[in-house]
C-alpha cells in the first residue's frame, strides 16, 4: 500500500509524557512522547470519533475525553471501552530534529484487535453468552482476543444484531443516526470470528446444575461455561388500562420503532418517571414537535443521583423546550377506547395523551435462573469480584451485583460502560485468567443541549462540591462522603472529567479537605497524568 509521510514536529516540541495532534495530509494522527521516544496512533476514538488530543495522556495510554475509552498510545491498544477497535499505529522516525511519520494513504484510523481462530479440536468446550448487549458483545470478542479456540454462542431475544444501546434514545430516536448506523458489528465479522448468534431466541430455564439451557420455542443448549447478561427490563405499571394501545416502554429497537410509528400523528405525550430514559425520551419526543409532560413522584428530576441542584438544571432546560412538569404526583389510570387517550393522576387530575412513554426503571432479567443466587432487593445476580457467580457461571451488566473495590459496598449499577468493562473482564476470567473487576463507572446523558458525564458511584453523600458555574452549564461537582469523593458530576468540562476518571483509577483523587482549597486546579498537576491541549 502506498505510504504517505510527512515532517510533523520537531523533537523539542514535545517533552516525555505529552501528546498533541499533528496531521500527515488530510489525516489525523495523535503524536506522543513516552520515555523519550515518540509514538503516533490515530488521533479520534473508535467509539464517537472524539478528539483524543483533548483526553489525558496517563503514563502510555491515553483516556478518551468524551465516553473514558483507553487506549495504549505506543500499540494502538484499546484498554477500555466503549468502542470495540483499537486505534491505527503509525511509523514514525526522527531525522536530526524533525519528527516524521508515514502513514498508509488509504488509513482507516481502526485496527481490530488480533483474534485466535475456532478450532474445536484444539478446544472442544462451549462458551454461552445470555444477552447481546454491550456485556456479551464485549465478553464475545475478548474471547476470542485471549486466544479461546472453542465455542462461542451469543443469544438473544431480540431480532438484531448486537447494537449500542445507548444510542436509541439518544440518537437513533431524535433523527441523527440511522438503523443501518446501529449494528456495532456485520453479520460477516460474527461469521469470520466463529462467533454464533442466536436472534428471537427467549430464555425459560437455566439449570445450572446440569448445565442446561431451555428455549421457549422447545431448542434447548448446554454449556461448559455460562455468562449471563441479560440486563434489565422495564418495570411496568399494574393500574386500570396499562393494556390500551399506544402505552410503550422504551427499551429495546423494537420498541423505538413502535413509538415512532406512533408519534407521526404529533399530539400530547405524557411521560411517566423521570428516569435517564424517561427523561431522554422526553426531549426526543419534544423535538419530534410532541407537547410533553413528564409525571414524576420526585420534587425534581434526578435528586437521588445529582442532588437537587444540578436536577434543576435538567428541570429548567427541559422547561425552555417545552417540556412541561408534574412533579410529586403518580399515574392511577389510563384512560381511552382501545387507545390511551389520557393520564388520570393520584389527585384526580386528568391529563390529555395520544403516547404514553412508562420510564420508571429496570428490574434484572433473572427470573429464568435455577442455582444462582439472586439478591432478595431486587433479583440481581450476585458475584465475587471475578464476577463470578457460581460453578462456570458468570454475570456482567444490569444484572450483576458486585462488590466495589473503592468502598467494599455491594452495588449494582445500570450503565452501558460498566456492562462493557464487566464483559470484558468476565470473558478473561471464563478463559481461565484471575482478573478482579476494577471499574470505575461512567455514563453520560444529552438532553437538548445540555451534556452531562458522571464518574463513579455515590449512593449517598455527605457534600457537594462546585467548581465551575452551574447555571451556565459549565461545572464540575464531586460529591464527597467520609471525606471521600465517590463520584464526579461535569459538563463542558472534557478533559477534567478524563483526567477525573484516570484518578479514580489510579486511587489518586484528592480528598473532600483537599478540594476545599481549589476544587480543579490539581487536575493537570497530578504527576501520572499530563495533558498538552
Amino acid at each position: 500500500m502506498k505510504q504517505i509521510e510527512a515532517i510533523v514536529a520537531n523533537v523539542n516540541d514535545l517533552n516525555d509524557g505529552e501528546m498533541r495532534q499533528v496531521s500527515v495530509g488530510e489525516i489525523n494522527i495523535l503524536l506522543s512522547r513516552i520515555d523519550g521516544k515518540f509514538y503516533a496512533v490515530s488521533a479520534h476514538c473508535t467509539h464517537d470519533g472524539a478528539p483524543l488530543a483533548d483526553g489525558v495522556l496517563s503514563g502510555d495510554h491515553v483516556v478518551c475525553p468524551w465516553h473514558s475509552a483507553c487506549f495504549d498510545v505506543t500499540t494502538g491498544d484499546q484498554q477500555e471501552p466503549p468502542g470495540l477497535d483499537s486505534l491505527a499505529r503509525y511509523e514514525v522516525r526522527i531525522a536530526g530534529e524533525n519528527v516524521i511519520i508515514s502513514v498508509p494513504e488509504q488509513t482507516t484510523g481502526l485496527q481490530s484487535p488480533a483474534m485466535a481462530q475456532f478450532n474445536p479440536s484444539v478446544d472442544g468446550r462451549t462458551f454461552v453468552i445470555l444477552g447481546a448487549g454491550a456485556a456479551g458483545i464485549h465478553a464475545a470478542e475478548t474471547l476470542r482476543v485471549t486466544g479461546y479456540q472453542g465455542r462461542i454462542v451469543m443469544i438473544t431475544q431480540e431480532d438484531q444484531l448486537p447494537y449500542e444501546r445507548t444510542k436509541l434514545s439518544k440518537d437513533y430516536f431524535t433523527g441523527k443516526i440511522s438503523s443501518k448506523e446501529m449494528p456495532l458489528r456485520s453479520p460477516d465479522f460474527f461469521q469470520e470470528h466463529a462467533i454464533e448468534v442466536l436472534l428471537n431466541h427467549q430464555v425459560e430455564q437455566v439449570e445450572t446444575t446440569n448445565k442446561a439451557i431451555a428455549f421457549t420455542n422447545g431448542d434447548s443448549l448446554t454449556y461448559d461455561t455460562l455468562l449471563v447478561a441479560t440486563g434489565g427490563k422495564p418495570r411496568q405499571l399494574d393500574i386500570p388500562g396499562a393494556d390500551l394501545q399506544n402505552i410503550f416502554t422504551f427499551r429495546s429497537f423494537a420498541d423505538a420503532d413502535r413509538i415512532l410509528t406512533a408519534i407521526k400523528q404529533k399530539g400530547q405525550a405524557v411521560v411517566i418517571g423521570s428516569s435517564f430514559i424517561g427523561m431522554e425520551t422526553a426531549a426526543g419526543l419534544s423535538q419530534h414537535g410532541l407537547q410533553v409532560t413528564v409525571i414524576s413522584p420526585d420534587s425534581v428530576p434526578f435528586k437521588k443521583i445529582l442532588g437537587e441542584e444540578i436536577g434543576k438544571i435538567f428541570q429548567q432546560v427541559h422547561e425552555e423546550n417545552g417540556v412541561s412538569f408534574k412533579f410529586g404526583r403518580k399515574a392511577v389510570e389510563f384512560a381511552g377506547n382501545g387507545k390511551v387517550e389520557a393520564v388520570v393522576l393520584d389527585n384526580g387530575e386528568r391529563l390529555q395523551a395520544d403516547i404514553v412513554i412508562i420510564g420508571v426503571g429496570v428490574q434484572p432479567a433473572t427470573d429464568f435462573l435455577q442455582g444462582v443466587e439472586l439478591h432478595p432487593k431486587d433479583g440481581s445476580v450476585v458475584v465475587d469480584e471475578y464476577l463470578c457467580a457460581g460453578d462456570g457461571i458468570y454475570a456482567a451488566g444490569d444484572i450483576a451485583r458486585y462488590p466495589d473495590w473503592r468502598t467494599s459496598e455491594s452495588i449494582r449499577v445500570e450503565h452501558w460502560r460498566v456492562a462493557a468493562q464487566q464483559g470484558r473482564i468476565a470473558a478473561h476470567n471464563m478463559a481461565g485468567k484471575a482478573v478482579k473487576f476494577r471499574g470505575i463507572p461512567f455514563f453520560w446523558t444529552m438532553q437538548f443541549k445540555f451534556s452531562l458525564r458522571y464518574i463513579g458511584h455515590a449512593q449517598s453523600w455527605d457534600e457537594m462540591i462546585v467548581d465551575g458555574d452551574l447555571q451556565k452549564q459549565q461545572f464540575v461537582a464531586f460529591y464527597i462522603k467520609n471525606n471521600q469523593v465517590l463520584a464526579v458530576a461535569t459538563s463542558d468540562q472534557d478533559t477534567e472529567a478524563a483526567a477525573i476518571s484516570e484518578l479514580m483509577r489510579l486511587n489518586q483523587m484528592p480528598t473532600g479537605e483537599e478540594l476545599r482549597h481549589g476544587a480543579v486546579d490539581w487536575i493537570h498537576k497530578q504527576p501520572q497524568i499530563s495533558s498538552k491541549r
